[in-house]
Order: C-alpha cells, then sequence, then structure tokens
C-alpha cells in the first residue's frame, strides 16, 4: 500500500513539473535539434571523421590555433577530441545510432594521426604533402621506423594528447559500441608510449618524442639556487617536468577515468607516481605552492619569455586538484597532507585589489610581471601584455573555499556525491535545473544547426550545447521511466 502512495505521489509530482511547467522544453524538440547540428557539423564541416576548432561561417574553411585550411582537425579541445567525447555522451543519453557512428569516425580520424610516439601534436593537415611531415604510428606498422626529419613530437600540452586518449577510452568502455581493432591498438599503443616516457620521479615532459630519455634522471625534491637569470635564456623547454596548462593534472584525470573503467592497477600507481613528484615539486619554507615546470634536477626554470622561474597560483590550484582526486580514489591522506599550507601561501599572496599574480618571485613572494615591450621581467603591472593572463581574477578564492570544504569530507562521502541521480525526483530536479539552458541552445541554434561565436561556427559552443541537451534529454527520459516503474 506504502509504495502505491508513493508512486501516485511521485507521479503528481511529475505531472506538475514535467507536463504542466510550460518553460519545460519538449524532448523531442532537444533532440531533433541535437541530430540536427551533428548532421550538420559531420556533413559540411568534418574532415575524416574530425573536426578543427571553429570555422568560417561563409566558406567553412577549418581554423586551429596554429592555422587555417580547408583539410585541418584540431586535436586540441575544442577540436576533434572534445566534439568526439560531446557526441558520445549524446549516444549513452539517447541510444541514437546516428551520434555513435560518427564518435566512431572522429575517433578513426585520430588513430589516422597518431603519431609514432604514442600521441598527438595540436592539429593534423590531411593534405597529401602535409601529411608527409610527421612520423606516424601507421608508418612504423609500415615498417618505416626511421623518423628523419618528420616530426613525432607527442604533446600534452593544453591537454591535447590526453584527451585524445580519454575520447579513445571512453569510446572502447562504451558498451554495445563495436569499436574497431584499429581504435582499440591505437589506445594500448598510446598508453604503452604514455607510461613509457613518465619520469621516475613520476612526471612527465611537456613533450615526448623518439630521442626522449628520462630513464636516468633523478628522483629528488625540489632545491633552489642561490640566484637564477632574469633574461630569458631561449633554451629549449619542452622536456622539462610542466604543470602548466594543467598537463599533469590532465594526465591525472584520465589515468584514473581509466582506473574507473577498467580497473586496471597499473593506472593507479602511475597516478600515485605523479602525485609522488606533485610533493617533491612543492616548494618548501613560506612559498608553499608550485613552479610552472622544473629541470631534470627539479629547479624551477624558465619556459617562454613570459614564464620565468617563480611560484605560480594557476599552477599550485591545478596540483592541488590533482593530488585532491587521488585521495579520492586512493584514500591515502598523504596526498592532502600538505594542501592546507598550499592553500595558505595563496591567500597570503592575494594582492591588493583583490587579485592574484599568475607568478611570484622565488624567495621574496613579490608579484612578478613582464612588460609588455620589452618582455623584462618586472614588479610593476602597469604595462601588462595582454595576450598571457599575469592576473588572476578574484575567482580563485571561489576554488580555494571549493577544496577547503571539500577536504573536510571523508573520500567516501565525496564519491558519493558524485553519483548519478538515483530517484525520480532527483532526475526531475536535474531536468528542471537545465531548463533556461537548453531554451538558449535552442534560440541560438541556426536553421542550419550550428551555433556561432561573433561570425565563427564555433566547435566549444557545439560541445557545450550538445552536452547540456543530452544531459537533458536523459534526465526527463530517466525521470519518466523511473516513475512508471514505481507505479508498477
Amino acid at each position: 500500500m506504502r509504495s502505491v502512495f508513493l508512486a501516485a505521489l511521485v507521479a503528481s509530482l511529475l505531472s506538475v513539473s514535467l507536463s504542466g511547467a510550460a518553460e519545460a522544453p519538449d524532448e523531442a524538440e532537444v533532440l531533433a535539434a541535437m541530430k540536427e547540428a551533428a548532421s550538420f557539423y559531420h556533413d559540411h564541416l568534418s574532415v575524416e571523421g574530425g573536426y578543427a576548432s571553429s570555422w568560417s561561417k561563409g566558406s567553412f574553411q577549418g581554423r586551429t590555433e596554429h592555422g587555417d585550411s580547408a583539410t585541418i582537425i584540431s586535436i586540441q579541445p575544442p577540436g576533434t577530441t572534445t566534439i568526439g567525447l560531446s557526441l558520445l555522451r549524446a549516444f549513452r543519453a539517447t541510444g541514437e545510432p546516428l551520434f555513435l557512428e560518427q564518435a566512431k569516425e572522429a575517433a578513426a580520424s585520430l588513430v589516422q594521426c597518431q603519431l609514432a610516439t604514442g600521441g598527438w601534436g595540436s592539429d593534423f593537415d590531411f593534405a597529401p604533402e602535409k601529411q608527409k611531415r610527421y612520423h606516424l604510428r601507421s608508418d612504423l606498422i609500415d615498417g618505416d621506423d626511421e623518423r628523419g626529419k618528420r616530426r613525432d613530437y607527442s604533446t600534452l600540452d593544453d591537454n591535447k594528447t590526453q584527451s585524445a586518449m580519454l575520447f579513445l577510452v571512453e569510446l572502447v568502455n562504451t558498451p554495445d559500441a563495436d569499436v574497431s581493432d584499429d581504435t582499440k591498438e591505437a589506445l594500448t599503443f598510446a598508453w604503452e608510449k604514455l607510461l613509457e616516457n613518465q619520469a621516475p620521479n613520476g612526471a612527465w615532459p611537456q613533450q615526448f618524442s623518439s630521442q626522449s630519455d628520462l630513464s636516468n634522471a633523478p628522483v629528488i625534491p625540489i632545491s633552489l639556487p642561490d640566484s637564477y637569470p632574469r633574461e630569458w635564456p631561449k633554451e629549449n623547454y619542452v622536456h622539462f617536468y610542466t604543470l602548466n596548462d594543467n598537463n599533469l593534472l590532465n594526465v591525472v584525470q584520465l589515468l584514473l577515468r581509466a582506473y574507473e573503467l577498467e580497473g586496471g592497477e597499473r593506472f593507479l600507481d602511475s597516478a600515485r607516481r605523479c602525485g609522488e613528484f606533485l610533493l617533491l615539486a612543492q616548494h618548501t619554507g613560506e612559498q608553499r605552492g608550485w613552479s610552472q615546470q622544473y629541470n631534470h634536477d627539479m629547479v624551477p626554470v624558465w619556459a617562454r619569455k613570459f614564464e620565468p622561474p617563480a611560484v605560480s597560483s594557476v599552477e599550485s590550484i591545478g596540483a592541488i586538484d590533482a593530488l585532491f582526486e587521488l585521495w579520492v580514489t586512493s584514500g591515502e591522506p598523504r596526498f592532502i597532507e600538505t594542501i592546507p599550507d598550499a592553500l595558505a601561501w595563496l591567500e597570503e599572496s592575494q594582492m591588493g585589489d583583490g587579485q592574484w599574480a599568475r607568478f611570484y618571485e622565488l624567495k621574496t613572494n613579490r608579484p612578478l610581471f613582464c612588460d609588455a615591450d620589452t618582455y623584462a621581467l618586472t614588479f610593476d603591472d602597469s604595462n601588462l601584455p595582454t595576450h598571457y593572463g599575469f592576473k588572476v581574477s578574484s575567482s580563485l578564492q571561489k576554488k580555494i573555499d571549493r577544496i577547503r570544504k571539500e577536504l573536510a569530507k571523508e573520500s567516501e562521502g565525496i564519491i558519493k556525491s558524485r553519483t548519478r541521480p538515483h530517484s525520480p525526483e532527483e532526475w526531475e530536479k536535474r531536468a528542471r535545473e537545465l531548463r533556461g539552458k537548453i531554451h538558449s541552445a535552442l534560440s541560438d541554434q541556426t536553421e542550419e544547426g550550428y551555433w556561432l561565436n561573433d561570425d565563427e561556427i564555433d566547435g566549444r559552443l557545439f560541445s557545450t550545447h550538445m552536452n547540456r541537451m543530452a544531459d537533458y534529454v536523459e534526465a526527463v527520459g530517466k525521470a519518466k521511466l523511473e516513475e512508471a516503474s514505481l507505479r508498477n
């Protein structure tokens, strides 16, 4: 009798919230918009199944960070990897074969441009004369194992190789996806090379090639020399251990997701080792943060001419997040023991205007900048280059507060809080929270099916709107399904 009453109550609530609310978008309309968008991007913008980051509205010319071409795709988000993940998310939410087939085509494009070192670069141009610039995994398969002058650097910068591998991991572990052997073999090869290029101390360089060898690099903690170069030394920095742009955070997240999906201990072991590097790399004394990059002797060093040896607020947050996620998964308290010290340093380093500097001078903790005209190091923030974030907004305080709040919880409770909704009410609440964003996605979508950022067709907007619409369709469907099961 009690179950009948509960079912009736849930049905009443759903009736009011799902059908009675005039502002609730129709799920069939949302699904149609998703299919229209996927079809347009696939039919008019994709190259060999892959995608650029944006396109010219008039010519559909593909654009990436490093160039424009009618035959180019971007591996760097928000290109092929991001769009592929969104298509896969759409399939999981709706079961529509269209989304899965396009996701598999995106994966096939990554297989084609996988480098001989196992990872990927920023982008890839499928024009025959330009493909010759790269030493690919397919060349190895054909017996061509001499790189010569071709490019083979796999990069972790800007989440390139990590996002490609994450997409393939998610696709391979999608039930009923019927993934090709080529895709599975590409992922296996990527794992082999990524793990092979992890340094003995647990770190990775920004990029690795067939010439990379860190097997004899020492396992030692951070050290600071009495002085460091105040001028950019123009040194090749791609072999340094790099936290910039969340490189190592993205690797840790990839490893932990693979461990969640497949359970392989090698993934968790590798992630732990990366966490051990972060513990070694944390500054001691009063500056308990992290630098952007370290040489193999664990000394903070220059990268680009506007990235000096310093303690970095942004990279410190990324390191904290990586250590926090390792604690959540492993339950090992060693990964979070020094986080409170890092948070205290961050709060003490907030500038008078409520912002943070990206860089703080080693030992003195003075905010450090570059002059826009000469790129000389300076303590003066009145003439900063505009292409780089030398200041961090006051929203950093929200991240600090979030981490403090999460640290007060048990790791098991955090894992439980991240689970998907279970009841009709929870699913309906999720759908209701998305209504405004779904209306925006529908109203901003053009008749042809794409979204514009100024006068460009935007890959990031595709992923943002597709993910939200997939979430909405799934939430509405789950709420109805759960409600029907309660009635029965």
